[in-house]
Parts: C-alpha cells; structure tokens; sequence
C-alpha cells in the first residue's frame, strides 16, 4: 500500500515539475485541476452479512479524496484519485453496529463537460460526467477492478479556485457515494 501512495505522490510531484517548464502560452491554458474532498461511501458489499435476512442497514463510510484532473481539452477531462477511508466500513443489525476494515482506493477515467453556465464574468458552473475504473484491496489483500459512472457540479471563481459536489456509482461493488470537495486549477 506504501508504494501504491508513494506512486501517486511522485506522479503529482513530476506534473508540478513538468507545468513550471511549461511555456506562459501552456499555463494560460490551465492544464489541471488539483482537489482535496470528502466522499461519504454506502458500500453493502460485505462477506459476513445476509443484507436481506438480517435487515441491515449501510452506515456511510467517509474517505478522503485526492483528484488530478488534466484537461488536455475544453470538453475533455482525464481525472485521476484517491480514496482513503478514515473509518471502517459499519452495518447496523437487528440494532447491533458491526464494523470491517474499508479498502483504499485509486482509479482514472474520462470525463466529458455536458454544459457551462455563465453565472457572471468570473464565476461559472459546469456539470461532468464519465466513466472510471476504480482499483481497490479486498480483505484478503487481493487487488479488485470495479466500473464506475461519476458525475459533479463545478463551481468555478475567478480562474483558479472551483469548488465541486456529485455522486458516482460502483458497478463491481454495488456501492454508492456522495462527493464533495474543493481545488485549484493550474
């Protein structure tokens, strides 16, 4: 897990490096969006729980995320994350918590920017939308691939600062989440 971190922090350490050799023509371009937000995960999968006999309830699961998004185009989006739980995965059961360790996660797409609304001169809202694919570590350390469709509100003030909320889907895992967060475009 330590070299899969290390990995996405030497990534981004290299993206910074390569923007400040970039000429003014390139950073006039806003290359990428860096983020930092939450994502409160409802994630049923669970190998000890009969959801439907033991009438179980999903407590979310909060983790942290971490997006790069490189936007080769105006419509185009290349994003790249990192979900880290802070919190274990819980069920509550016939009034009991139970409690499982929550998987790491990392993953790319591609997304695409369906409309921009102007609301004044510096500040517009843009809606995206794509598919990912999510690489995450089961209990037994195996390495899972699950599909997901994701889509956000982007709030952007003046030409750096955005802020975003969406919801994304995870086909492999039946899992739901709501995220929320805020950045900076370079």
């Amino acid at each position: 897990m330590k070299k899969y971190l290390f990995l996405i922090i030497l990534s981004t350490y290299s993206i910074f490096i390569f923007a400040q050799s970039s000429s003014d023509t390139l950073q006039e371009k806003r290359l990428f969006e860096l983020s930092f937000g939450q994502n409160l995960l409802f994630i049923p999968d669970s190998k000890i729980i009969d959801f439907k006999a033991d009438n179980a309830i999903v407590v979310p699961t909060s983790a942290l995320v971490f997006l790069l998004q490189f936007r080769p185009d105006h419509n185009w989006r290349i994003p790249l994350f990192f979900n880290l739980p802070i919190e274990t995965k819980q069920f509550l059961v016939n009034g009991q918590l139970i409690s499982e360790k929550a998987s790491p996660a990392f993953g790319a797409g591609i997304e695409y920017r369906f409309f921009e609304i102007n609301i004044n001169k510096e500040s517009k809202i843009e809606f995206e939308a794509g598919p990912f694919g999510s690489v995450l570590f089961d209990e037994d350390k195996q390495l899972r691939f699950a599909p997901i469709m994701a889509g956000r509100f982007r709030l952007q003030q003046g030409k750096h600062f955005v802020m975003y909320i969406g919801a994304n889907y995870a086909l492999g895992i039946n899992a739901y989440g709501v995220f929320f967060g805020t950045g900076t475009i370079f």
